[in-house]
């Protein structure tokens, strides 16, 4: 057990109370039920509740000091602070000091996930220990952790950023999400260069507007990344150049990468059965190769990744040969089978209105037949999207039926009527396995089906209950039984 005095943990400029600089600190703890004897909690504002309200839980545990905003009052030592989170990082970050030699950072509404795994394995091909941590957990070659969030709290942050360092970990890539950032989550985290993928709606249900929104993920380049970094960003969409203009002004090493992109550019992508052919330009020299994943969000994804491992000191042929090597995502455009009929049924996370509409025109290409697309809306979410949804699925999907995701609090039925607001001509099961189950059923030859929404997630929130479900695993169920009726059929002929 690591054991600190307090008096190492506090950044300058903050001070606990008379003499209690000397006290050992066995731990940091943001809730109270984590607190044991010896450590610091952290009493910080919440969403709906405020830490305060358990610092008697906290000190009954046996916490030896506090952490809050200026003016609070306890049975043990107070640290005082004008913004308590950033203090809460600066100490996390003394508790566990251990870092990966290069980080580097990804933000941006969609595709975060899919670029950190897929720069994780340009530097794994590059011969680098490599690591991964966002969504989807920890990833690293011999496996996946799962941590809870796409940026987990400051404290569970710098103590994976130590284990990492401390297991040989050089190289991390890491999602930056705008909570995350806003919350002070990442800082004092030794990002080396950082990413922007693209901005769309998401998040309106934290974020007061979307200028806010945009703010809190400018944090990486102008809090985060220091001056003179890399900034690798995707220019394609509205809100690439107000992204280089922001990292000019810290005169950050700017990457360009995409259609529009000035360092590395995509000119043609032509889709094949489940790969696509790229050709693309970098420093002056056309190129080509096929990327083994469908869909030209993926390709987005895989050049903003060849991008940032550029911009870390990778050689160009051995990033460009790492992309005609990898592996797709969980929950990514992920196939989980294939019907009798020779239909593909793919799981996605898409669970924005950008988000559905790059699933669905990424599918169209690579399907001869109808695409089918089955989706929902989150619960205690961002209520304006679901009819933009619904909209969405209705122009690009041959079929739609309407479900539900994780409904959390709110009435399921009132979530699919406003996705159905943008679709009327869909259909409702608001059963999800089910409507998994009625799609798959009705698909024929040349078809494609898309579940979209939960992705890699394998448990399903009703009412504050996780309810353990797993789209692929539902899926692959349905299929093995179409397979076992079809070979049953094939005897009796």
């Amino acid at each position: 057990m690591s054991v600190r005095r307090l008096a190492d943990l506090l950044p300058e400029g903050l001070r606990a109370a008379a003499g209690a600089e000397g006290l050992s600190v066995t731990g940091l703890a943001l809730d109270s039920r984590a607190v044991k004897p010896g450590f610091v909690f952290a009493a910080l504002p919440g969403v709906t509740t405020h830490g305060n309200a358990f610092i008697g839980a906290a000190v009954a545990a046996g916490a030896a000091a506090v952490l809050a905003e200026r003016g609070t009052r306890a049975d043990v030592p107070v640290i005082e602070a004008d913004d308590p989170r950033e203090a809460l990082a600066a100490m996390a970050a003394r508790f566990h000091p251990r870092q990966p030699q290069c980080i580097a950072a990804i933000t941006g509404t969609n595709g975060k996930s899919s670029t950190v795994e897929f720069l994780r394995q340009i530097w794994a091909k590059a011969g680098f220990e490599a690591a991964a941590l966002g969504t989807l957990g920890v990833t690293r070659a011999s496996g996946r952790t799962d941590v809870g969030y796409t940026t987990p709290d400051a404290i569970a942050l710098h103590a994976a950023l130590d284990a990492l360092a401390g297991e040989g970990v050089t190289h991390l890539a890491m999602e930056a999400s705008s909570h995350g950032l806003k919350q002070r989550r990442m800082d004092r985290a030794k990002i080396t260069l950082a990413g922007f993928s693209n901005l769309t709606q998401d998040h309106l249900d934290y974020h007061p507007d979307f200028e806010d929104y945009f703010e809190s993920k400018m944090r990486l380049f102008d809090a985060l990344l220091p001056e003179g970094a890399p900034a690798v960003i995707t220019v394609d969409g509205e809100w690439g150049e107000a992204v280089v203009r922001r990292a000019q002004g810290r005169h950050q090493q700017i990457v360009s990468v995409g259609w529009k992109g000035r360092d590395l550019q995509l000119k043609e992508i032509t889709p094949e059965a489940a790969s696509q052919h790229v050709r693309f330009v970098y420093e002056g020299r056309e190129r080509s190769l096929v990327l083994p994943l469908m869909g030209e969000f993926q390709a987005n994804n895989a050049f903003q990744a060849a991008g940032m491992a550029l911009a870390s000191g990778v050689d160009a042929d051995t990033v460009f040969a790492a992309l005609e090597e990898l592996k797709g995502v969980p929950g990514r455009l992920e196939l989980a089978g294939v019907t009798p009929s020779g239909a593909p049924v793919l799981i996605d996370y898409a669970h924005t209105p950008d988000g559905l509409d790059k699933l669905l025109r990424a599918a169209r290409p690579h399907s001869a037949g109808k695409v089918v697309v089955v989706f929902g809306a989150g619960g205690d979410r961002d209520p304006t999207k679901r009819e933009k949804m619904g909209a969405v699925a209705a122009r690009l999907a041959d079929r739609v039926i309407v479900t539900d995701d994780n409904p959390r609090s709110e009435e399921p039925a009132t979530i699919r009527a406003a996705i159905l607001k943008g679709a009327p001509g869909a259909t409702e099961i608001g059963d999800r396995e089910k409507a998994i189950r009625t799609a798959i059923e009705g698909l024929a030859d040349g078809d494609t089906l898309l579940i979209a929404g939960k992705g890699h997630e394998t448990g399903q929130t009703i009412k504050g209950v996780v309810h353990p479900f797993d789209d692929g695993e539902v899926a692959r169920r349905v299929i093995a039984e179409l397979d076992t009726t079809s070979a049953g059929k094939g005897r009796g002929r």
